[in-house]
């Protein structure tokens, strides 16, 4: 069944179901605010993670107690947001049903500067090279350490020098690659952090840091189970994290890239209320 099929489905069975198409950069931020202008109870994004992310950046330039609740079409390539919340990604009739008819819950979105995302940001190497190499990326992102160090050899990547600051610590670091989780997955499907939650009012920061291809071994354990005293690899559970550098780091925000040496993260707890499946994983029950 066609998205189209779908809708018509959908409106036979009596739900006043409005279809809003998008043509050029503005037009969701436009539409968004037209629907609460009209007072929709619930948009839906059909498209991709990029799509959420405008939709998710659009609603949160609309005060709290107006935002309409969020609902998900996957229509995109990866869908890694949507795939992880258990969503439907192969009916887009199951979709619009859930989305139509489903539970919403107050989830968080992470404030980047003056730009918000909800699955994951990542940093450096991933998104200075996603563009041009993204099956080696891929690879690197489910555990490849050995493609990673032939990318970085071939490539003569420099790691981005830094100060990182959290709630309780700071230090220096030579990253290679980072991400800010609250969800679970990106690259089509690569987990990064298996533990993350989108309503626990806390985002997973995991950075690799720069090695010698002697320490490799190491590397690949901590890349299996990352903690916060590992040596190259950490990872730590935070509400705010800031990164201060010399040169500018490139940064993409679910599909929207971004470039700063000054950014500060930020948990923005319970801002949306997004439909989703009650067997959804990245729900965090009491």
């Amino acid at each position: 069944m066609s998205v189209r099929e779908a809708v018509f489905a959908i409106r036979d069975e009596g739900t006043d179901l409005e279809v809003r198409p998008t043509w050029e950069g503005g037009d969701i931020e436009r539409l968004v605010a037209e629907a609460v202008e009209q007072q929709c109870d619930r948009v839906i994004a059909g498209g991709g993670d990029g799509t959420i992310n405008e939709v998710v950046n659009a609603l949160m330039k609309i005060p709290y107690p107006l935002r309409p609740e969020l609902s998900v079409l996957p229509l995109g390539t990866a869908n890694d947001f949507a795939t992880s919340c258990l969503i439907p990604t192969q009916s887009e009739y199951d979709a619009l049903k859930l989305a139509i008819l489903g539970k919403s819950y107050a989830v968080d979105v992470i404030r980047a500067g003056t730009h918000y995302f909800i699955n994951m940001a990542t940093g450096g190497f991933g998104a200075q090279v996603t563009a041009t190499t993204p099956v080696a990326l891929k690879n690197f992102l489910g555990g490849g350490a050995y493609t990673l160090t032939g990318l970085v050899q071939a490539l003569n990547f420099q790691p981005f020098a830094g100060h990182a600051i959290f709630e309780n610590k700071s230090f220096d670091s030579n990253v290679i690659v980072g991400a800010v989780c609250n969800g679970r997955q990106a690259g089509g499907g690569q987990v990064l952090s298996a533990d993350s939650f989108i309503n626990d009012g806390k985002m997973e920061v995991i950075s690799l840091s720069e090695f010698a291809p002697s320490d490799l071994s190491i590397v690949l354990q901590e890349l299996g189970n990352p903690k916060p005293d590992g040596k190259y690899v950490q990872k730590h559970q935070v509400q705010k994290v800031t990164w201060h550098a010399d040169a500018l780091m490139p940064i993409n925000l679910d599909g929207e890239p971004i470039s700063s040496n000054n950014i500060e993260f930020e948990v923005c707890a319970s801002q949306i209320q997004m439909v989703l499946p009650e067997s959804c994983p990245l729900l965090k029950t009491e």
